[in-house]
């Protein structure tokens, strides 16, 4: 079994920062792509970034310049920075990876998600 694990969620103001942090944990091998998705109430959930396993990041247009993703290989880690946050990136925030568990066995996992509310 692989579990993701996400935490930094909470509340903040607009123009404010936080930082999301997804650790993988149990039978791993390798893990390949990882990434963020984010689901608001009422709306389909929508990729915010992924990255590479050699850290070729890729964002949604209304993010760029706004986020950053980033990983920890050692530690089957990867981030999100959240800058100059806006009332409609609130959501709650899901982190995924393409994970290997041996040459022949690989799978999409995804954590169980953390609330970020941005508001005044």
């Amino acid at each position: 079994q692989v579990q993701l694990v996400e935490s930094g969620g909470g509340l903040v103001q607009p123009g404010g920062s936080l930082r999301l942090s997804c650790a993988a944990s149990g039978s791993i091998f390798r893990i390949d792509d990882m990434g963020w998705y984010r689901q608001a109430p009422g709306k389909e959930r929508e990729l915010v970034a992924s990255i590479t396993r050699s850290d070729m990041p890729n964002y949604t247009g209304s993010v760029k310049g706004r986020f950053t993703i980033s990983r920890d290989n050692a530690k089957n880690t990867v981030y999100l920075q959240m800058n100059s946050l806006k009332p409609e990136d609130t959501a709650v925030y899901y982190c995924n990876a393409y994970v290997y568990r041996s040459w022949s066995i690989a799978y999409d996992v995804r954590g169980q998600g953390t609330q970020v509310t941005v508001s005044s």
